[in-house]
C-alpha cells in the first residue's frame, strides 16, 4: 500500500506542477506542501533512519537557500524555487541529487531555447488564444521552467531511495 503511495504522489505533483506552470505561469503551494509532507510520512513509514531523513532535510534546506537567493535576484520564480527544494528533500544528498540537478537544468536550456525560437515565429501569432502555449507565445511571459522541473523529477525518480525502497519491497512480494 505504501509503495502505491511513493510511485503515486511524487509523480502526480511533477505532473501537476508542469501542467499548472504551462498554463497559468505559476506552481501552487499546495504541491510542494504535498511533496514534504508525504516525504515525512513515507520515509517514516519505509523505516528510514531519522540520520538519513535528516541529509535530506539537509538536502531541501540547501536546494532552498540557493533557489531563493536567486528567486532574490529575480533570476529564478518563486513556485520553481519551492518545487525544487521540495523535489530536492526526496533526492536527498546523493548523486540522485546531481542527476535531478542536471537533468533539468539541461531541459530547462533545452524547453529556453524552445520556446524563445517559437516566440520569434509566426505559428506565436496563431497560438497566442491557445491555453496550452499562450505562455510560450507571449514575449513578455516568463519561461514555465516547471515544465522541465517536472519532467527532470519525472525521469530521475527511480534514483530516489524511497523508490527503491518501494522497488525493493515489490521485488520481494
Amino acid at each position: 500500500m505504501f509503495e502505491t503511495a511513493v510511485f503515486l504522489i511524487f509523480p502526480f505533483c511533477m505532473v501537476f506542477a508542469a501542467v499548472s506552470d504551462l498554463i497559468s505561469m505559476t506552481i501552487t503551494n499546495r504541491v510542494s506542501l504535498t511533496l514534504v509532507g508525504a516525504f515525512f510520512i513515507l520515509a517514516i513509514l519505509s523505516g528510514m533512519p531519522l540520520s538519513e531523513i535528516g541529509m535530506h532535510v539537509l538536502a531541501g534546506s540547501a536546494i532552498l537557500l540557493v533557489t531563493f537567493t536567486l528567486f532574490a535576484l529575480g533570476a529564478m520564480g518563486g513556485g520553481d524555487a519551492k518545487l525544487m527544494a521540495s523535489t530536492a528533500l526526496w533526492f536527498g544528498f546523493d548523486l540522485a541529487l546531481v542527476n535531478y540537478l542536471a537533468t533539468a537544468a539541461v531541459l530547462g536550456g533545452l524547453l529556453t531555447l524552445a520556446i524563445l525560437r517559437f516566440r520569434h515565429s509566426t505559428l506565436a501569432t496563431l497560438a497566442a488564444n491557445n491555453i496550452l502555449l499562450r505562455h510560450c507565445a507571449d514575449a513578455k511571459a516568463g519561461i514555465p521552467y516547471g515544465v522541465a522541473l517536472g519532467i527532470g523529477g519525472l525521469i530521475t525518480y527511480t534514483q530516489t531511495p524511497l523508490a527503491q525502497w518501494a522497488l525493493e519491497r515489490i521485488a520481494a512480494s
